[in-house]
């Protein structure tokens, strides 16, 4: 019998199995394009996975989006504002990258529709989503916006935006990242390698790329301190600028300004964490594919990389602080009003805590807005 070919053995072989393979034939490989395989390999990838439930109780990690309702409905006011401030434009997109579950969509575009009927009537909503099945998901969810919904690689579109918005929520955090730390005074890079069947860091000499951005940055560290070069967020912001033509880029993510990053001492091993069941995991490399893989995202680099293609900053601040200036509350105030099931009203209001107290998820993430003004 003839032996399998490369394609009917990477259909058999899992994908822990395959990343062996491939160190074994060639010897150990970035962790970059380890991490890229465990979060989005298109058959095993974390957030590929057609069976696997991420968010929520039952999942791994939670988001805004699906703690409140008011995420989306405070969202969706402030996207009115900006819709005004681009002088109502004759037709209006909002590219969401990283649609998740779709609550964020099903929110903003239900709350234009009742609210800001002006706006819903001009806007198509085009969702950039990695996972097929989620795709399908969140299509069934936004049945009935089905005709001013599409789904769209955001890498694939070349069309420019007349006028828009680009919104992500925690994507730029899940973007794999290069490592590298300081020894002896010179930067080295992680690799993944093997001992055995166990996947294993290994130190070496820095790829062109990553030694460019160090280069070009001027980054310095102690000894033995590691940093998460993220080159795809620069990517990902850079198309941004160059998709949009008039409108704005709304970000929201948890991370800190690159001095902060480098100079706190709790980051002094970077900030490479993975999660599972809502529990932090100490073996980064231990279940490619079945772990959150996410870091702490630089708003310097994010800032940086939009002045070079034309975006400059308008806001920077407190998840938390943004939705209550954003008016939460008053949106809190009319939904309970309309609600008769008592239940449902403490539910709204107990869930809309997490979004407005200091010790709330809300107050670990920040919001940036980027303005692209047209020529």
């Amino acid at each position: 019998m003839s032996s399998p070919t490369a394609s009917t053995e990477k259909s058999i072989l899992g994908l822990k199995e395959r990343l062996r393979a491939k160190i074994k034939r060639c010897g150990p490989m970035s962790f970059y394009d380890w991490m890229k395989a465990a979060l989005y390999d298109e058959r095993e990838g974390y957030y590929c996975h057609a069976d696997r439930i991420r968010q929520g109780r039952h999942g791994d990690y939670r988001t805004a989006p699906e703690t409140s309702p008011l995420f989306a409905r405070t969202f969706a006011g402030y996207f009115s504002k900006l819709f005004a401030d681009l002088k109502w434009p004759a037709s209006f997109t909002i590219l969401e990258a990283g649609a998740g579950g779709g609550e964020f969509a099903h929110g903003v575009l239900s709350s234009l529709k009742a609210d800001a009927p002006e706006v819903f009537t001009v806007s198509n909503y085009v969702i950039d989503e990695v996972s097929a099945s989620a795709r399908d998901r969140v299509a069934q969810r936004l049945s009935e916006f089905s005709d001013r919904v599409s789904f769209q690689r955001f890498s694939e579109i070349e069309t420019s935006v007349e006028a828009g918005i680009i919104f992500s929520n925690e994507v730029i955090d899940a973007l794999p990242v290069n490592r590298v730390v300081m020894r002896n005074e010179k930067l080295r890079q992680f690799y993944v390698g093997l001992n055995d069947l166990n996947f294993v860091w290994v130190e070496d000499e820095l790829e062109k790329n990553v030694a460019e951005y160090c280069a070009r940055v001027g980054l310095t560290l102690s000894e033995g301190q590691i940093a998460e070069i993220n080159l795809d967020a620069e990517k990902f912001v850079a198309h941004c600028g160059r998709l949009i033509r008039s409108g704005f880029v709304v970000t929201v993510d948890y991370g800190a300004e690159r001095r902060d990053l480098l100079t706190s001492p709790d980051r002094h091993g970077g900030t490479l964490r993975a999660f599972r069941r809502h529990q932090m995991i100490d073996d980064i490399l231990a279940a490619p594919g079945e772990q959150d893989l996410t870091t702490t995202i630089d708003w310097t680099q994010i800032e940086d990389a939009g002045n070079r293609v034309g975006l400059r900053v308008l806001r920077l601040e407190r998840l938390d602080n943004f939705l209550l200036s954003e008016g939460l509350l008053d949106r809190l105030a009319e939904v309970t009003c309309r609600v008769s099931d008592s239940a449902e009203a403490a539910r709204l209001s107990a869930s809309s805590r997490e979004l407005i107290l200091p010790t709330g998820m809300a107050a670990a993430f920040q919001v940036m807005v980027q303005e692209k003004v047209c020529d």
